[in-house]
């Protein structure tokens, strides 16, 4: 589904990426940790298609990013660390306005179930710009769904949620992995990484340091292997 090979990104003579080379599969669910400036959210940006990298081949579903970006675009949800919702607008406004960018059908009826799954249906028609952190970040998993994506990019959300809405968050995960959704997740907590994902990627200093499976939901093994990678252990 994703084939990343070779890929390097420099910016103000700083090599922020150095070959990362990087393959999932359909339906795979994978949380990439590292640092604070190991590139990580500079990878998921790349693979979003909104900064191209100075080297390397970004492939999804079989097209290159480079050549075929407009068609990959329409398969992606992003969420970034901004919510890119309006803020004078409600919830419902907010999710009609994105699906119909990418032509949902029945978009209102969908928008109304989204906004019910994160748990906020009580605030359908309130201005986004009166939500708490963590409300405006539910509404804006929503927006990044609206269109049922094939690869699904997260940038930290989990930040700001309280523990109601993380397991609202992951939820929504799952059922779109039941889907055959495709999940990249960059973030810090090795909870959510390890309950939700099948796989975790460990990135350090622009390089690919560690990629292995996560089993029975061990954040032990988790803690040690990022530890291990940040320590020099290999």
């Amino acid at each position: 589904m994703i084939e990343i090979t070779k890929l390097t990104k420099q910016a103000d003579n700083k090599l922020i990426l150095r070959g990362i080379d990087i393959k999932v599969s359909k339906g795979e669910t994978v949380a990439i940790l590292g640092p604070n400036g190991a590139g990580k959210s500079t990878l998921l940006k790349i693979i979003a298609g909104l900064i191209k990298p100075t080297s390397g081949l970004v492939k999804m579903k079989g097209l290159d990013i480079k050549k075929d970006g407009f068609e990959i675009k329409k398969s992606i949800g992003y969420l970034p660390h901004a919510s890119l919702l309006y803020d004078h607008y409600s919830p419902l406004e907010n999710l009609v306005f994105f699906g119909k960018l990418y032509g949902v059908e029945q978009v209102e009826e969908r928008a109304v179930q989204l906004v019910k799954e994160v748990g906020l249906s009580f605030f359908l028609h309130d201005p986004v710009k009166n939500f708490s952190r963590g409300m405006v970040q539910r509404i804006a998993i929503a927006r990044a769904i609206i269109h049922d994506p094939e690869i699904l990019l997260l940038d930290e959300p989990h930040t700001g949620l309280d523990q109601g809405a993380m397991t609202i968050l992951n939820n929504v995960i799952l059922t779109m992995k039941n889907k055959g959704t495709t999940t990249l997740m960059v973030t810090h907590d090795f909870k959510q990484a390890a309950e939700i994902c099948d796989r975790i990627i460990i990135i350090k200093n622009g390089k690919l340091v560690d990629d292995f499976q996560v089993k029975d939901q061990s954040i032990e093994l988790v803690t040690e292997k990022y530890a291990r990678q940040l320590e020099g252990v290999s």
